[in-house]
């Protein structure tokens, strides 16, 4: 049983490195990390447009690279912001999001924190050379003032509904001294929805669950979040995973259905499972983890994907995510309502784990900040 598993056993009905609850079987399969390139400086995210074999690699200072097929780093990023970007600690570059036309469009998102430290998300175009943005394209799309260095979220991804999501921390400091968490009129501590393809800069679309409610921000369309590192989408199942990071004690990941609206994560009344401030709290309306884990197992949640890839056919529905202090990596499919088939995988030694990424053939990867990016693969 692994350290931290007795509070995995409460969420989860049974937790260990080999095997799962309730009667389920562990996924038998062997697991490696696969070097596929070397050389980036504190990557944090990595994603591809659809049925392009290239990687785009984020590094947090504020560039964009790209890995060829066969393994080349570009020496040419894709785009270089680092005159506009303020990074180090929890600030920098944070991820970027192809649009679901981008093939025909060629447009792309990027969230970032600039200067003045605040979260800033702007659209650009490729340029002529598909290996090239043409950085003369920005048009700022939202900006959100950061009270605090920490907490930015930082995380953009269109959803299966053609909208673009945007993972907003609370805003930093310890604790939510400024109470973002659970303030409807903030688009801190909150997922935001928006529709990019209709308004300037954008629409809030009309669904969304707090539109035209006195005091709260129309974009939003979940609330309660501490900082989520990081949230995907499980299209084939309609799920929404969020890794939200916890603040001294717990660790924990969501699982709801992608369509519900108007979510309550907890925080700062909770964290993970437990009342935060004090020994009892009302968790009416609160949605609970499906999994967490304490910190004599890790320190900081690192979300990823659900696998839907080829090379690994013995984990497709699988949800992977690691720690940045334990080094670990696991998985586990969601199952009426509740985590099973939890596994630590053995895939080698990859350091401090700083995200995981996708391509368009949905295979998975994860990168390090000692600035390699591994695809895993099963080992025979």
């Amino acid at each position: 049983m692994v350290a931290g598993a007795a509070l995995c056993s409460a969420l989860a009905g049974g937790c260990s490195d080999s095997s799962a609850a309730d009667g389920d079987s562990a996924p038998t399969a062997n697991i490696l990390a696969q070097v596929v390139a070397s050389g980036f400086v504190d990557p944090v995210h990595l994603t591809a447009p659809a049925s392009d074999r290239r990687l785009f690699v984020v590094e947090q200072a504020g560039r964009i690279r790209i890995i060829e097929p066969d393994g080349r780093v570009l020496a040419a990023p894709f785009l270089d912001l680092r005159d506009r970007v303020r990074s180090g600690g929890e600030r920098g570059l944070l991820s970027l999001a192809f649009h679901p036309n981008y093939a025909a469009n060629g447009q792309f998102y990027v969230n970032y924190t600039d200067l003045e430290g605040d979260t800033r998300v702007e659209r650009y175009f490729v340029s002529r050379d598909p290996n090239l943005a043409d950085p003369g394209s920005a048009k700022l799309i939202l900006h959100v003032d950061q009270p605090f260095a920490n907490h930015n979220g930082g995380l953009v991804v269109f959803g299966p509904d053609g909208m673009l999501y945007i993972g907003m921390g609370d805003g930093g400091s310890a604790g939510d001294p400024l109470g973002h968490g659970q303030n409807r009129g903030t688009l801190l501590g909150a997922l935001l929805r928006i529709d990019v393809n209709r308004g300037d800069p954008y629409a809030v679309p009309p669904d969304n669950p707090f539109v035209g409610m006195a005091g709260a921000r129309g974009e939003i369309w979940a609330i309660g979040l501490r900082n989520p590192w990081r949230f995907t989408f499980d299209r084939e199942a309609g799920l929404l995973y969020i890794a939200d990071v916890g603040q001294n004690l717990w660790e924990e990941v969501n699982v709801v259905s992608a369509s519900r609206a108007g979510l309550n994560f907890g925080w700062s009344i909770m964290e993970g499972a437990h009342c935060f401030v004090a020994p009892a709290c009302d968790r009416t309306g609160l949605v609970l983890p499906v999994l967490e884990y304490g910190h004599d197992d890790g320190c900081s949640v690192t979300g990823g994907h659900v696998y839907h890839g080829a090379r690994i056919p013995a984990v497709v529905g699988h949800y992977f995510y690691g720690d940045w202090c334990g080094g670990w990596i696991r998985s586990f499919r969601h199952r009426d309502g509740a985590a099973s088939e939890i596994r630590r995988w053995e895939v080698g030694d990859v350091g401090r784990i700083t995200s995981f990424g996708e391509d368009a053939q949905r295979e998975l990867y994860v990168l390090s900040s000692s600035g390699r990016v591994y695809r895993l693969v099963a080992t025979r």
